[in-house]
This record gives C-alpha cells, structure tokens and sequence, in this order.
C-alpha cells in the first residue's frame, strides 16, 4: 500500500466524521480485533491506541488519525477484502502502523496499561 493511499485515509476531517468513526470503532473494534487478533503483528500497540482514541485527552489531531485508522480497520469493505486469508488484514495493518508511528509520543502508559489489562481479560486468541 502506497503512501499516498495511506495519506488519503488519514487526512483531517470535520468533528462529524470523527463522531461518526469513533461510533463505528466502538461498536466494532472489538469482534474485528478478535477476527484479525492472530494476523496482527502489534495487537498490545493497536489495542493501547484504541484506547488513546477514546481518551478525552488526547489531543483532537492525535484522535482523528487514531479513528481514521481505527474505522478503517473496523470497515468490512477496504482495498483488500478482510475475508481473504492471510491477506485480508495486511491493507488494514499498513495504514494502522502508519497512524501509531505518527501519534506514538501520545500513547501514555496509561493507555498501554488499559491495553494490558483489557487483552488480558478479553477471550482472543493470539
């Protein structure tokens, strides 16, 4: 995947698209994370930025990256389709370590933490 796709998808957008992809993350990171869990490389990074995407904290650039990495993750129709095996997630992985590389100084330890604990308590199979 290319750099000037990745940027597409990454761009700022208006406080009602990031209202909108952060409903979406919420309501389907979690059943994606454990559908994708044993293709993804950094599933304690991706799982710690979810969590500074929902901090209120975080500042309003550093969440609209996250969300726009983390609704594409989420989204069931991408560059290639999820359902394709051993495949499908590497479009979603590519934008996702594009994004934490970018906002990584923002992701606290406290994020890291709620990740660990989270994983730990979820049943995903890693």
């Amino acid at each position: 995947m290319d750099d000037v796709k990745i940027g597409e998808i990454l761009e700022p957008v208006g406080a009602g698209e990031n209202r909108r992809r952060e409903e979406r993350v919420r309501e389907k990171f979690w059943r994606t994370l454990k559908k994708a869990a044993r293709q993804v490389p950094f599933v304690e990074e991706l799982v710690a930025g979810y969590y500074c995407a929902l901090d209120s904290n975080t500042p309003p650039r550093v969440r609209g990256i996250l969300l726009a990495a983390l609704a594409y993750f989420v989204l069931p129709i991408d560059l290639v389709p999820d359902f394709l095996l051993g495949f499908g997630f590497t479009d979603d992985m590519a934008v996702i370590a594009a994004a934490l590389n970018a906002v990584r100084n923002n992701i606290t330890p406290a994020h890291r933490l709620a990740a660990r604990r989270a994983l730990a308590e979820a049943e995903i199979d890693l």
